[in-house]
């Protein structure tokens, strides 16, 4: 959205796609949007529950506005997940628990000592932490969180033009399963549908890597994933003084310097708005098929069936429902290691490994054991690398501790970073500065004099001797104790005794860790391909096996029982919650997490070990936490249920998905028709008022309907007193049990264009043209021009004896017309007038960034400005409202709105 004197003027989202790129359906899986909003990592955390909710409406309006569905939006919240994935959502909500809860601890004992020291820290605010642990299905937060996203779906219903024709699905958190699954299964049962478009263009909004394998799943042409643009290292401002700069262990608490010239960005972070990226699956698709395309083979080869063959493959390397295997590591290229593999073992295999969700296991297995042939060598290799890796990273620390500067001064005569936005400071005292530089200087060179001599508190040298080397100023970090050593031999007993406390002899065992990791393997396939297989199954260790343990596999059982229903949201908070989040629960049902006397109360350790399993870091060990027994948790439970409110029992209650629609949509007729004629039978959806989309509608208690004012559950957010909108329960298409969903390409869909380089291009190609990448989603986008008035406008304002043809895109423009800090010009170069500072290209540039581009340099040494800028030009005074780069004052960077203003030309 552009600004005008501080008002946000709004996008007309009717209008064609900026991108070039018209998309049928935009699916969000709106965990990827609550949790960033909720508690953001590089901006302020809302203050309250009402301003995540605004947070969330506004990120869904960016969303929109740049993908700008013209069928579908699809709200997808994860509901109650299938037991496989619960034990990873309880290990991860007692980690954060425990993270969040030890922080807190270090941070006030860190806040006492620098207090005690002296030290300036702002006061301390009495907020209460907000707990991401109630972003969980049944929870007061996820129930008022789906009555505010209905109020906000109306109200664009109502008032959006490019939201008009648009049908809209949410799916809350009471509609059981993740959110990706809910948007998978949506997918593959309207593409089961006699009236479903093949051609549909998807849209998937999230920043999960499993939504890539989802999406090739669907083996639909037109699938593209959006998801935030990964920046690493983003500025963090400390948690206890609030300045940037460094982290909470290593403030100082020293008073913070003035931000600007009258500390006008004093409580500003340097904020930039989020940027998003695209991922066009087609184009994997392409790469994929150039590396799976296999000759000579035994059978047919079918593209479709190798890419099933690949997501599967990817499995091992670690998914959400099963621990990778020890000596497949992602970092050590072990998908490129499967797929060699894979390419050698194939033509023995006789057929692929897998069939439309199903896992041919005897072709498995010569997978497995051909990459258990060389896990030993695979071990050796990683520890070697892991040496070589010490040894330069030991080399880098001392070289950095030799080349440091000595001194680096501080205060106001201290080092400033370039492109600051705050102007120099004017120095104060100058010969105060001096005398304390001076003395700092002299106590660093007594100190470094004499080694063994230690200081006392007051800078006296003191006699009690010499001070013992602390462990972070060695060369040397301490490492965790491995007592597994993979690379010597004996591994596998070491690792079975360890892991499991078990014998590596002990067969009948590890065939059971094997049976269950097999079972895990074709339970998530079918999880991709088919939908849940079983709501109740899950992998029995924290540990996988290895890969030469899959002998004998081909004859294992893998089919999972039918009629398996899931949890209900208070019954799995209560298998996920640790002890610290009991306050999301009823009285009673809290108890059971802290009553001594519960007979549940061993799932609810109030400490529990982490091990990092050859990793570094805790985030990436293994959580040592019991798995939870249901009949235990079901039978503890059965005491507590009478204990729960209505509105509980309400909370507690498994839901479904409802569709909405505008007046000016084919379907409201329909819908509103139904509610006139109160017909409580489901009906099914005419496919031709609806894109071909199929499914049954279900009068709604708490519906929206047209000329019924909605109220907003957001104090600061108008009700919508005069609404158009109407809602109404809807079903998926249901099929038999036994149904199986085809993982192919739909007759009738068109192959996108290709994108990459053909390889007989330098042979085919006789005019002897280069190849141009595409860029973007448009391959006919023009590349940037000017044209004939801008070539007018060049020939009216360069200096016709000093003009060079053609030089004019590497021109250099003033920072400033007349400043003397502005950007000065080589030697040849012409100046361009500001005017067309402002031209943008229609497409990212290829090669090097334009000069017309880049920020404002100062250098010595420049060549003389242009007569028409030296009249501007005071040469005896400085005039920072004069230095104007292309990025406003002390070329400050642009906002990325306007930084990617496409198309603009003159």
């Amino acid at each position: 959205a552009k600004e005008c004197n501080g008002v946000k003027a709004p996008i007309d989202t009717s209008k064609p796609n900026p991108n070039e790129v018209e998309f049928d359906n935009l699916y969000l899986d709106m965990n990827g949007i609550i949790h960033p909003c909720t508690h953001p990592e590089d901006k302020p955390a809302p203050k309250n529950e009402d301003e995540m909710m605004v947070a969330i409406f506004e990120y869904i309006d960016r969303i929109f506005n740049i993908v700008r569905p013209r069928r579908l939006l699809y709200m997808a919240i994860d509901g109650v997940a299938p037991r496989a994935k619960m034990n990873q959502q309880r290990s991860r909500r007692f980690r954060a628990s425990k993270e969040g809860m030890e922080a807190a601890e270090e941070k006030q004992k860190i806040r006492q000592e620098i207090l005690a020291k002296g030290g300036i820290l702002p006061p301390e605010e009495v907020k209460e932490r907000f707990d991401s642990n109630c972003i969980t299905p049944g929870t007061e937060f996820m129930d008022n969180l789906a009555k505010c996203l209905r109020y906000y779906i109306a109200d664009r219903l109502n008032s959006d033009p490019g939201w008009k024709n648009l049908t809209v699905i949410l799916s809350d958190a009471s509609a059981p399963g993740e959110g990706e699954h809910k948007i998978m299964d949506y997918i593959r049962r309207q593409r089961a549908q006699p009236n479903h478009d093949p051609n549909t263009h998807h849209c998937l909004c999230g920043a999960d890597a499993d939504l890539i394998m989802l999406g090739l799943a669907t083996h639909e042409p037109n699938f593209t994933i959006i998801r935030e643009e990964f920046k690493p290292n983003k500025p963090k401002p400390c948690g206890l003084c609030n300045q940037m700069g460094h982290e909470v262990k290593d403030c100082q608490g020293l008073p913070r310097e003035k931000q600007g010239k009258h500390d006008q960005f004093a409580d500003s972070l340097p904020i930039a708005e989020q940027e998003f990226i695209f991922i066009r699956l087609c184009v994997l698709r392409e790469y994929l098929e150039r590396e799976l395309t296999m000759a000579s083979l035994p059978f047919t080869f079918d593209f479709e069936r190798s890419v099933d063959d690949w997501v599967f493959m990817c499995f091992f390397v670690g998914n959400d429902f099963l621990p990778h295997l020890p000596s497949l590591e992602i970092r050590e290229g072990a998908i490129d290691r499967l797929v060699n593999i894979y390419k050698n073992v194939v033509h023995k295999t006789g057929g692929y490994l897998t069939e439309s969700g199903f896992v041919n296991l005897q072709r498995v297995q010569m997978i497995m054991l051909a990459v258990g042939e060389v896990e030993d060598s695979i071990f050796k290799k990683r520890k070697d690398d892991d040496d070589n890796f010490k040894r330069r990273q030991k080399e880098k620390r001392k070289r950095m501790k030799r080349d440091q500067p000595s001194f680096i001064p501080g205060g106001q005569f201290s080092p400033q970073a370039l492109g600051n936005r705050s102007s120099p400071q004017a120095i104060s005292n100058p010969r105060q500065a001096a005398f304390e530089m001076r003395m700092h200087d002299r106590q660093n060179s007594t100190t470094s004099s004499s080694p063994n001599t230690s200081l006392t508190s007051d800078g006296s040298p003191s006699l009690a001797g010499g001070i013992k080397r602390k462990a972070e100023d060695s060369d040397s970090e301490p490492e965790p104790e491995d007592n597994i050593r993979l690379w010597e031999t004996g591994w596998k007993q070491r690792y079975y005794k360890n892991k499991f406390d078990v014998d590596a002899s002990d067969e009948k065992f590890r065939r059971k860790v094997v049976q269950s990791y097999v079972e895990g393997l074709c339970w998530v396939l079918r999880y991709y391909y088919q939908g849940c297989a079983s709501w109740n199954w899950y992998y029995p260790f924290h540990y996988a096996p290895f890969a030469s343990d899959f002998e004998g596999i081909a004859d294992m059982p893998s089919d999972f029982e039918k009629g398996s229903k899931p949890f209900k949201p208070l019954e799995q908070l209560m298998g996920v919650f640790p002890a610290a989040s009991g306050n999301f629960l009823p009285p009673t049902w809290r108890k059971l997490m802290t009553d001594p006397e519960s007979s549940i109360i061993d799932f609810y350790p109030e400490d529990f070990a982490i091990d990092l399993n050859g990793k570094k870091y805790a985030w990436q060990g293994v959580a040592l936490l019991p798995f939870v027994d249901e009949r235990r948790l079901r039978a503890a439970l059965e005491e507590v249920y009478p204990d729960l409110t209505p509105e509980e029992s309400r909370r507690n209650s498994l839901g479904g998905d409802v569709l909405f629609v505008g007046k000016h949509h084919p379907l409201c007729d329909f819908i509103v028709e139904q509610y006139k004629t109160k017909n409580a039978e489901p009906v099914d959806i005419p496919p031709e008022l609806c894109h071909g989309m199929q499914g049954k509608l279900t009068l709604n208690e708490n519906a929206v309907l047209p000329d019924q004012p909605v109220e907003s559950p957001v104090p600061m957010l108008r009700d919508l007193a005069q609404n158009s909108a109407v809602s109404i329960s809807f079903k998926d298409p249901q099929f038999d049990e036994d149904f199986v969903f085809k993982a192919i390409v739909l007759p009738g869909a068109k192959k996108p264009a290709p994108v990459l380089k053909p390889g007989d291009w330098e042979k085919t190609n006789n005019d002897g043209r280069p190849w141009r990448p595409q860029l973007g989603f448009n391959r006919d986008r023009k590349p940037v021009h000017l044209d004939q008035s801008a070539f007018r406008t060049l020939g009216h304002t360069m200096p016709r004896e000093r003009a060079m043809p053609g030089m004019y895109a590497n021109a250099v423009p003033l920072g400033t017309y007349g400043s003397p800090y502005a950007r000065p010009l080589l030697s040849g170069q012409q100046q361009i007038p500001k005017l067309l500072s402002n031209l943008r290209p229609q497409e990212s540039w290829r090669g090097p960034t334009p000069l017309f581009q880049q920020a404002p340099q100062r250098t010595a040494g420049a060549a003389p400005l242009l007569a028409w800028n030296r009249m501007l030009q005071s040469p005896n005074q400085y005039q920072p409202s004069q230095y104007q780069g292309l990025g406003g004052p002390m070329s400050y960077p642009q906002r990325p709105e306007d930084r990617m203003d496409r198309g603009r030309q003159v």
